[in-house]
Parts: structure tokens; C-alpha cells; sequence
């Protein structure tokens, strides 16, 4: 091919109702991808862009460059002036591809077709995109040297995701990810090496699909329609950029990543978007498996689906979440009252408890004589039918939805942003910390209205400052501000739940006569 260059850097711009994406003919690389339908967390809100200008610009790599592995082949197809144009619509110019007209000015408005070609009559590359109404992209790249195709891949490069999230800050939320028979492996940053690791020809193989991620958002390097699972290679590694905090210099990774196939020219698709987990979950191959629910799945992504499917019907999040709470709560409210009949039988077994354990004060915790009074205790809950954990086992059920119910507001890109009176996101932070002191408010009063089995005033001191701390922990942590809502519903039916049940299951006055006459 004879030497073929533009004699000047342009912008293209590509755009359609999801997504607005500027292409740069310098590389051929795209210089921002903004997503619509989403705004960041800086003041004034923005779209977001998962381009990250200025990590790009330090390191010298912008999303879609190419990955050869001769080093100076590769930064002279990353920064030639490739020629644009609109394949295929009958333009009198001509190319070996086609016929190819030039590119207009303006935005090109989705379903579009775009092709990029350079050489310097060695080198020759063409890129061509295909860009429709979804946020999938068609890329084909071909590159020869001295007419022989060259192995080349199409890479992530320069940063992903959400710049403006906190807590944690974004280079902790983005990874590199790819999936093996179905298997999802996520890499952070802290797991990769340098980008020298990879030596020329190295690809990992049998890849379903491969990318880059932040909590809400990836780039998946996909094989194109009618080609098997496991055709995309895959490279990853980390460079580093230096960024300044409180004014000082402070190196900083950022993750990159490169996807190709064996066969010539190279096609893959590119999904640019949200992890919305149904839209994901309907693509082929399936990528629902990016949606991160932690450790907790089994727990947190039933609770996602009830809160979408209640979604439907009920205008906003946090009246979703608390309909999903009063649900919640009345299926558990057999085991309050089993729980709540527990703890009236240790109340009234307290004394006699308490008097076996002053029996056996005097013995160390390793004396077998400790054994004797283990006996002696479990015998009085058997004789009552007393489970010893079933004051607690609610308590205990509890703590997992708890956790679950954070993992699915977290990892969701619904509940991104979601609003609720002043709350602002529903997944981070209560930013007054409203939500955080009525719930240990409405906690504390329900641990006032609850009997304790515990005659111990320390214990019982602790069970005064729980509530407490569970608020503070919510100030200090990043739990999401919808699951202090669901705390709240939770206490606020607990209060009316435990007012229930002290008034039609009142203590046994016995236990107040065997108290006193203990004093």
C-alpha cells in the first residue's frame, strides 16, 4: 500500500441516544466515551465519561489503541494521522476496502460506519468501526508489515470508569476482568504486574470475554456474533502515573488491558456501558456475572430482584426499599415471637442461673468444675425447653440481610443515583447523617422495650451502647444510605412489634418476686 496520512489531527464524533464518543484520527483512538443517561459525582453533576484525559495523556495510552508487539511498530500506528472516512456509499474516491467517502462535518449519527487507514508504505493499518443504536460497538483493525499480516490486539488504555466516585476512591474500584468457561476471574490493580510480563506472542487464550470495570460501569471486549466462546486472547498489566494529594507527588496505577483473536483482520465487539444486570444478562455472551454482589450473592441478588420487581410498581427506591422491609419483617415476625418467648423463660430461669454460677464463681475457667456448672445450666434449659441461642437466632438471621442488602445497593447501577427525600444516591452515604442517629435512636428504644436475660449491669450497659455504635459505624463507613433506611423501617416495625408482644405476652410476675427475693 503506498504511504497514505492526513496532513492534520481531527475529532470525530459519534453519537446516538446511550452514548457520545469522540474518535481522534491520531491513533485512531477515542479521546471520550460519554454515557448519557448518566451524570458523575462531581458539583455541578456532569455526563459521565469513562475516559480519563489526563491519566491518558501521562501515560501515553487512550482506549482502542493498539497492541503489537514490536515496540516501535506499535507507537507509530498509536500516533500516526490515519485518514477517515465513511466506507462503502458509492463516493467517487476508492479504496482497497471500497468505496469511501470523506467524513462530514458534524456529529455521525448512529447507526454509522467509520474507517480509519494509514501507512507509511511499510506499515499499514485500517481500523473500521460500526457503530449502532445499542452500547455495543463492531471494531475490525488490520495491520501488515511489508504486506504480511502482524498479530495485533485492541486495548483499554489510560484509565476507566467513574473519576469522581469516593469511598472508596476509583483506583480501588476498577479491574480488569476475564471469563474462562463460564468463570469470572476480577484482577485488581494490586494483583497486576508491569506491562513488561508480556513478551512478544504471549496471549492468554480461551477467553469468553475480557475488559475493564469500575463498580458500575465496564468495557468488554467481546468475539463477534456466530463465533464460539473462548476465541478472545487477552494481556493486562498496570503503568503508573504520578497525581498530586495534599500537595505532593504520589505514584498512582492504572490498570489497562488488551483483547484480541488469532484470525485476520481482527473483529471484536465493544460494550461500553452500565452493569445493568438484565440488559446484561440478555447479551450473547451473558455478562450479568459483572454485576459484583460479594461474598453475600446468594443473599444479596434475591434481595436486588424483589427490589427491582417491587420497583415496578412503586414510584422510587426507598419506598421500595421499606415496602421490601415491612415484607421482610412480617415474614421474620414468628421467630420475634419465638425469640421474644425465649427470652421470658430465661428471664424466669435467670435467678436460678445466677445462683449455680455464684456456686462456681470460685473455680478458674479451666477447672473441670466448670464442666459441673455447664451441666448443671444446660440442664435447667432442657428441663424448660430453652434453646440458648434462640433469644439471638433473629439477631443472627438479621446481620446477613443486612450485609447482603448493602452488597445489592452498592452493586447496582439502579440504585446509583437514586433518590429518596433528601437523600441524593442511595447507594453511598447519608451526606447529613440523618438516617444514621434515627437509627440508633429508634434501636436503642427497641432494646429499652425488649426484655434482657442478662441480670448482669455490665451486659446490660453494652446492650445501651450497641445502638449507639452501630450509628457511629455508619458515619465512619461507607454502608449505603439505603440500608440505614432499611435498618430504620426495620426498628421502627420491631418498636411496634415488641409493644405488641409486651402487651398480649406480659413477664411472668414470678420472675419479678424470684428477682427481689434474690436481693
Amino acid at each position: 500500500m503506498p504511504p497514505k496520512a492526513d496532513a492534520q489531527e481531527r475529532t470525530i464524533v459519534v453519537e446516538n441516544a446511550l452514548y457520545r464518543v469522540e474518535i481522534s484520527n491520531r491513533g485512531g483512538v477515542v479521546k471520550s466515551w460519554q454515557l448519557k443517561k448518566y451524570m458523575d459525582d462531581s458539583k455541578p453533576q456532569r455526563v459521565l465519561d469513562v475516559v480519563h484525559p489526563d491519566a491518558a495523556a501521562q501515560v501515553g495510552g487512550w482506549p482502542f489503541a493498539l497492541v503489537l508487539d514490536d515496540q516501535q511498530l506499535e507507537t507509530q500506528a498509536n500516533s500516526a494521522l490515519y485518514v477517515a472516512g465513511i466506507p462503502h456509499v458509492g463516493a467517487p474516491q476508492k479504496d482497497i476496502h471500497g468505496y469511501v467517502a470523506g467524513v462530514p462535518d458534524g456529529p455521525l449519527e448512529a447507526p454509522a460506519d467509520l474507517q480509519l487507514t494509514w501507512s507509511d508504505g511499510h506499515l499499514e493499518v485500517t481500523k473500521s468501526f460500526q457503530f449502532d443504536h445499542s452500547y455495543v460497538v463492531r471494531v475490525e483493525t488490520t495491520v501488515k508489515f511489508n504486506g504480511s499480516p502482524v498479530k495485533a490486539g485492541l486495548a483499554w488504555l489510560g484509565g476507566f470508569g467513574d473519576l469522581t466516585v469516593q469511598n472508596p476512591v476509583p483506583v480501588e474500584t476498577v479491574f480488569t476482568f476475564y471469563t474462562e468457561g463460564g468463570k469470572l476471574t476480577d484482577l485488581p490493580y494490586k494483583k497486576l504486574e508491569g506491562p513488561e510480563k508480556w513478551g512478544p506472542g504471549v496471549w492468554m487464550g480461551g477467553k469468553d470475554y475480557a475488559g475493564i470495570e469500575d463498580r458500575y460501569f465496564a468495557a468488554a471486549f467481546l468475539p463477534v456474533n456466530g463465533v464460539a466462546s473462548g476465541s478472545i486472547e487477552t494481556r493486562y498489566w498496570k503503568v503508573m502515573r504520578t497525581v498530586q494529594k495534599e500537595g505532593k507527588d504520589e505514584q498512582e496505577p492504572v490498570s489497562e488491558v488488551a483483547a484480541a483473536t488469532s484470525t485476520q483482520p481482527m473483529a471484536l465487539r465493544v460494550y461500553v456501558g452500565p452493569k445493568d444486570y438484565d440488559d446484561l444478562k440478555a447479551m450473547r455472551p451473558p455478562l450479568q456475572f459483572l454485576v459484583n454482589f460479594g461474598f453475600l450473592e446468594f443473599i444479596a441478588e434475591p434481595l436486588f430482584h424483589g427490589l427491582k420487581w417491587l420497583h415496578k410498581y412503586i414510584h422510587g427506591y426507598g419506598w421500595a426499599i421499606i415496602v421490601l422491609t415491612l415484607v421482610i419483617n412480617m415474614l421474620l415476625f414468628p421467630l420475634r415471637i419465638s425469640s421474644y418467648k425465649t427470652t421470658l423463660k430465661m428471664q424466669r430461669v435467670g435467678p436460678e442461673i445466677k445462683a449455680i454460677q455464684e456456686r462456681y464463681k470460685k473455680y478458674k475457667l479451666n477447672d473441670p468444675k466448670k464442666q459441673e456448672m455447664n451441666k448443671e445450666v444446660m440442664a435447667i434449659y432442657s428441663r424448660e425447653g430453652i434453646n440458648p441461642v434462640g433469644g439471638c437466632f433473629q439477631m443472627f438471621l438479621q446481620m446477613p440481610i443486612w450485609f447482603g442488602l448493602n452488597s445489592a445497593l452498592r452493586g447496582a447501577i439502579e440504585l446509583r443515583h437514586a433518590q429518596w427525600l433528601w437523600i441524593n444516591d442511595l447507594a453511598a452515604k447519608d451526606p447529613y447523617y440523618i438516617l444514621p442517629v434515627v437509627v440508633g435512636v429508634s434501636m436503642y428504644l427497641v432494646s429499652k422495650m425488649t426484655p434482657m436475660t442478662a441480670a448482669d449491669p455490665q451486659q446490660q450497659q453494652m446492650m445501651k451502647i450497641m445502638p449507639i455504635m452501630f450509628a457511629g459505624s455508619f458515619i465512619i463507613f461507607p454502608f449505603s444510605s439505603g440500608l440505614a433506611l432499611y435498618i430504620l423501617t426495620s426498628s421502627l416495625v420491631g418498636i411496634v412489634q415488641q409493644w405488641y408482644l409486651n402487651r398480649t405476652h406480659p413477664a411472668p410476675a414470678a420472675a419479678k418476686q424470684i428477682t427481689r427475693g434474690k436481693k
